[in-house]
């Protein structure tokens, strides 16, 4: 029997923005489950990358990660997040995207996606080059599962 509630239909994006990779992950149409895409080297025509992926997809949402301390402050890194999404939300705007930026707390996906990669025999380089994406993928699963628990979308819109 399902208890959950319904989920909005539609496509979503998720990044673990990072200083020198962006992981990327999407949804379902359903908003049952996220899976990995890609990785994107950050720096010039990464944000270029992330928008021509959202209007690929044909995606309605973004979910990007916030990262917070432990007692749930921002720091300087959630300062460049900030900086970065809202770079984003301009060139989606330009692109005539309408999809929507929202903020979640990302607090130890990072270390979830690593420890999954461990427990599937992923080794060094190999899960190095894989573990932007798999947080990106715990980052959008931890927002689907939200919302289907509450009805409520997840996090803050940017």
């Amino acid at each position: 029997m399902w208890w959950g509630t319904l989920v909005r239909r539609g496509v979503r994006v998720a990044l673990d923005i990072g200083d020198a990779r962006i992981g990327v992950a999407t949804s379902d149409p359903s908003g049952i489950l996220a899976t990995p895409v890609e990785t994107v080297r950050a720096g010039a025509g990464a944000l270029e990358r992330i928008v021509g992926l959202v209007s690929e997809l044909e995606a309605f949402e973004v979910v990007v990660g916030l990262p917070r301390s432990l007692s749930g402050g921002e720091g300087p890194a959630a300062v460049k997040i900030r900086a970065t999404t809202g770079q984003l939300a301009v060139l989606l705007e330009k692109a005539g995207s309408e999809a929507e930026v929202r903020l979640v707390d990302e607090r130890f996906t990072t270390v979830t996606a690593e420890r999954m990669l461990r427990e599937r025999g992923k080794k060094g380089s190999k899960r190095r080059a894989v573990v932007d994406q798999a947080a990106a993928v715990v980052i959008l699963q931890h927002a689907l599962d939200f919302e289907r628990e509450t009805g409520n979308p997840p996090g803050r819109p940017l």
